[in-house]
């Protein structure tokens, strides 16, 4: 049951990290489109492309914030007494985002809009840096098992570091990719190689970051460095041999299959962390067996995650689904 228990927290860290981390990706792009004249029109576009399903993503978030605290109590609250700052930053900066989102919708006069996009954009962009500090922190060891670790240093460790800059950029390209296709399926070329450019942009750029952080992770995570060329190795070069099916598709024929290559060399990166890091929750000092609740409460959240699997799946997918028609009003 234990195992089944990180089976079901994983799929929501899973899911959020693909379906939020588009969305988030979609502010940094909206952060870097220009000024207002410039950036009129790609903002625009971003606004039709996020609007009907940016709010439905973050129910993933709170599946795996409701799902970690039940099936694995103490290191739940260990993360909790050491890492509360990138925490309640990410948090504040995903409450910042929705209401910029949703007041710069409706604002008139220009400085206002100015303000809720800034607010929008800059906390797309702090919100997947600290929760990346949050995952380099459990990955570096930097959490002791009894909580109440360095409010400071427990998450400004080179993995910490890295693991923000890797979450931005991460996110950054994935939403590139989904923008380019949402350009090519509303029949606007401009857009669409604009976001080409973009894509190809931001894969150089995590490449990059992945190649320099290999000497980040073999001086600072020794384990998990080790890990990621030992059993977390073919996941790691699915994710390569992914992301650079999902480049090379763009402007082929076969380019609607861009967007799910680009999701599974997401996929692929966060499983490799969670193969890489199993069977600890911490660092090499809190195994999945020693954080884990009682077996009844392991017992009542797999029938909880399956009930909730025949309920609310179904009614996601159709969002999506109908947002990819077209479906949708632009709310």
């Amino acid at each position: 049951m234990t195992d089944l228990a990180v089976a079901v927290l994983f799929t929501g860290v899973l899911l959020y990290a693909v379906l939020g981390g588009a969305d988030f990706g979609a502010g940094f792009w909206d952060l870097t489109a220009g000024g207002l004249a410039r950036g009129r029109r790609p903002r625009r576009f971003i606004d039709t492309s996020i609007g009907p399903v940016w709010e439905a993503n973050h129910v993933w978030l709170i599946f795996s914030l409701v799902a970690a605290w039940t099936t694995f109590p103490a290191a739940f609250a260990a993360v909790m007494t050491t890492l509360y700052l990138p925490l309640g930053l990410g948090a504040f900066g995903i409450v910042l985002r929705g209401s910029g989102f949703a007041f710069r919708r409706v604002v008139v006069r220009t400085d206002e809009r100015r303000v809720t996009s800034a607010v929008f954009e800059l906390s797309s962009v702090i919100t997947p840096f600290f929760l990346g500090t949050v995952v380099g922190a459990l990955a570096s060891g930097r959490v002791p098992a009894q909580g109440g670790g360095d409010a400071l240093r427990s998450w400004l460790g080179p993995t910490s570091l890295l693991a923000g800059v890797l979450a931005v950029a991460g996110c950054a390209n994935l939403a590139a990719v989904f923008l380019h296709r949402d350009a090519r399926l509303r029949h606007a070329p401009a857009l669409e190689r604009y976001f080409r450019r973009r894509v190809r942009a931001s894969t150089a750029v995590v490449v990059a970051l992945s190649a320099a952080g290999l000497a980040v992770l073999a001086a600072d995570a020794h384990r998990l460095f080790t890990r990621l060329l030992g059993p977390g190795l073919p996941l790691v070069l699915l994710a390569i041999a992914s992301g650079t099916a999902a480049l090379l598709t763009l402007r082929a024929r076969g380019r609607r299959l861009a967007p799910a290559l680009a999701m599974v060399s997401m996929v692929c990166v966060v499983l490799g962390w969670g193969v890489a890091q199993y069977p600890y929750l911490l660092g090499t000092h809190l195994t999945v067996a020693q954080a884990a609740a009682p077996r009844a409460t392991l017992v009542a959240v797999a029938v909880v995650f399956a009930v909730a699997v025949v309920v609310c799946v179904p009614s996601l997918v159709l969002l999506y689904v109908l947002h990819d028609r077209g479906r949708l009003a632009d709310a």
